[in-house]
């Protein structure tokens, strides 16, 4: 296996992949749109962020990770979120998401970041044993979110 950073010639194999992680958690984006957020990672992977592919010997797509940089107040340095993970079901259990982990701990660390962090559904007991395998430390924060869009008055 080898992990590589993504590039244009390999947007075609990771398409497959963002398509399996947002069938994964039952959501929509279009082609179009999973492929802008690649490209606006690759015109300026030093402010918004990086994919990584990791690929078997034959060169096929395992599995991808994509970590944005952000700064945290709390701890007054750079941080790193994991914010997708994703291993083809042909590929679980053979060592893929810790690769995967770790490529991205590694990318974070050279960026200056003091932390590598990321979230999981609370069904997710697979991707939990997972994390809590490689040393992660289980956070307690409760997430909201809020729609941009302006609301009808």
């Amino acid at each position: 296996m080898q992990i590589v950073t993504v590039d244009e010639t390999r947007l075609g194999p990771l398409l497959p992949l963002l398509r399996g992680y947002c069938d994964f958690y039952r959501t929509t984006p279009s082609d179009e749109d999973l492929l802008a957020l690649c490209h606006a990672l690759l015109r300026d992977p030093d402010r918004e962020g990086v994919q990584i592919l990791a690929e078997d010997t034959d060169g096929r797509a395992m599995g991808f990770a994509t970590v944005y940089w952000t700064w945290s107040t709390l701890s007054a340095s750079r941080h790193a979120v994991m914010n997708d993970l994703f291993v083809h079901p042909d590929f679980r259990g053979r060592g893929v998401a810790e690769a995967l982990i770790e490529a991205c701990r590694a990318r974070a660390r050279r960026r200056g970041a003091t932390t590598l962090g990321w979230q999981t559904a609370p069904d997710n007991q697979r991707a939990q044993a997972l994390y809590d395998r490689v040393g992660a430390r289980r956070e307690e924060w409760v997430d909201y979110t809020l729609d941009t869009a302006d609301r009808a008055t």
